[in-house]
């Protein structure tokens, strides 16, 4: 997630560090590399112009100019008003204080609508909400077929009544669907065309004029940089939208959607798609992403990924085994299942502070090898997972037969075990067995 704009960003700053003070002219040839980085980043040229003429004008002040640690004073400011440029705070989702809540979704074609208003749904079914998908796109072929699916695969009912029958008919009986079998929240799936018409926004409007949802929320692609922002001007001057869902932030994106759609709209980035599983969706943070940008990590989001991933009861259990050193096989394997279960090795690794992201960028994490681990232990015999110890040479080869690998990745895997056995064991005699991670409380999964 804009490896290309963080990469530029790093590279503007080394513009500031090394040097004790900083002269007006040392802070405008820094600015002018920030300025060309967002530029290249796709981001609108106004909001890039207003952008550099305030973080200028707070940097060659005396709060910058006078500081002991200038290059650290000029990040802060950048950092800060990258924030403000995206919103300040986090701006959520309302819900409406009369069920159901209404949530209408609206967008071109191939932005993502069908898929997010599903992932959307999902996120607030664990949140023990009960929605309810309408499937209102009658002109995309398959468009009705492809919301069942991704709302069977969710549990999500989807109300539907065919092709034939009006978009905003449907709308109209699937909210009283709604009201009638107790769900509190309708996500409202409209259509899209490849450019918008009249006719399109006609339809969109009575739609709006028949149900007054309580949010119009505007999915753009961020892949489309530049003209993501025109698309998301043109909708909220005529819908006059509540927010924007950003899909497509885990490609080769370079950031600018993200950076100009709440300035040049007024109205806030929600959520953001970050990958193509149903699950890949966050609420967006602008202090979070402008950490992101200036490759100071995630560490926020990165916990409550975690936090969502690590079951209490097996924390808990883990915690117990490692003070008594009868950490097994099979808790390796469930804790690779919880890692994997926190979304991309990748993804997770750019989250972590202080990684430097051009040494990882040519590197690709084998998720395959996860795969590898599990047919690997499950392999063994419940005896061989609760006892390493007994894996002998003529062990070793029947596991590495009925998993399809080589003894060699047997050994390696034993070897891992070990090690990880040895750490824990160290850390046990330390007295860090039940210390806690982060300011949340999550214990460390292992």
């Amino acid at each position: 997630m804009f490896q290309s704009l963080v990469d530029k960003m790093s590279e503007a700053f080394k513009k500031f560090k090394g040097k004790g003070k900083l002269t007006e002219a040392d802070v405008k040839a820094g600015m002018r590399e920030i300025k060309l980085a967002l530029l290249e980043a796709d981001v609108n040229y106004k909001v890039v112009k207003d952008f550099i003429k305030t973080v200028t004008e707070r940097a060659v002040g005396s709060e910058v100019l006078e500081s002991l640690v200038p290059a650290q004073q000029v990040v802060k400011i950048v950092n800060e008003e990258l924030c403000t440029l995206m919103g300040g705070t986090q701006s959520k989702l309302t819900i409406s204080s009369k069920p159901p809540t209404i949530v209408m979704m609206v967008g071109l074609q191939g932005a993502g609508k069908t898929t997010h208003a599903a992932k959307l749904a999902g996120m607030y079914k664990k949140q023990g909400k009960r929605p309810l998908l309408v499937a209102c796109d009658v002109y995309r072929p398959a468009a009705i077929k492809q919301l069942e699916v991704v709302g069977g695969q969710l549990d999500i009912p989807v109300f539907q009544l065919g092709d034939k029958v009006s978009p905003v008919e449907i709308a109209k009986q699937g909210v009283a669907h709604a009201v009638k079998y107790g769900h509190d929240m309708v996500f409202i799936d409209t259509a899209g065309r490849l450019h918008i018409d009249e006719d399109m926004m006609n339809e969109l409007r009575d739609i709006k004029a028949e149900l007054n949802p309580t949010e119009i929320l505007l999915v753009v692609d961020a892949m489309t940089g530049q003209d993501a922002v025109n698309v998301a001007e043109s909708f909220n001057n005529l819908l006059d939208v509540t927010g924007v869902v950003l899909t497509k932030m885990d490609g080769d994106t370079r950031g600018g959607a993200a950076l100009s759609v709440r300035h040049v709209t007024g109205k806030p980035i929600k959520f953001v798609g970050t990958g193509e599983k149903l699950d890949m969706i966050e609420p967006f943070y602008p202090d979070r992403m402008a950490s992101r940008i200036l490759g100071m990590g995630d560490v926020l989001s990165l916990i409550e990924k975690a936090q969502q991933s690590f079951d209490e009861k097996q924390a808990a259990e883990l915690e117990r085994k490692m003070r008594e050193q009868s950490f097994t096989l099979t808790d390796f394997l469930e804790q690779f299942k919880q890692i994997r279960g926190m979304g991309s090795i990748e993804q997770l690794v750019g989250m972590i502070p202080g990684v430097n992201a051009n040494a990882l960028k040519d590197v690709k994490v084998d998720e395959r090898q996860l795969d590898r681990v599990e047919a690997i232990i499950l392999s063994m015999t419940p005896t061989e997972r609760e006892k390493p110890d007994i894996i002998n040479a003529s062990r070793k080869r029947r596991i590495a037969e009925g998993s399809g690998m080589k003894v060699e990745d047997v050994n390696r895997l034993l070897k891992q075990y070990d090690q990880m056995r040895q750490m824990m064991k160290k850390l046990s005699s330390m007295g860090m067995g039940g210390k806690r991670f982060g300011k949340r409380g999550m214990k460390l999964p292992f």
